[in-house]
């Protein structure tokens, strides 16, 4: 599977999720777009997790990354 942004990637996912409910495919072919979803969902999920790292993380004054802490 190509490299997709998040966004197409959720674009997939509806698509897909309309297909099944749909009802108008056969069970074959509900298993793969499941399985095909199922991956996609995976790679939203770790794409989220990476954006949330990033963004917990910050550029302290030496130019290193450090954890992001707010001070009281």
């Amino acid at each position: 599977m190509e490299e997709k942004k998040f966004d197409e990637l959720l674009v997939d996912i509806e698509k897909i999720v309309k297909d099944l409910e749909s009802g108008n495919i056969d069970l074959e072919t509900s298993i793969e777009k499941y399985s095909e979803a199922m991956k996609m969902i995976k790679i939203c999920s770790d794409k989220l997790n990476t954006a949330t790292e990033s963004v917990n993380k910050i550029l302290d004054e030496n130019g290193n990354l450090s954890d992001f802490q707010v001070s009281d």
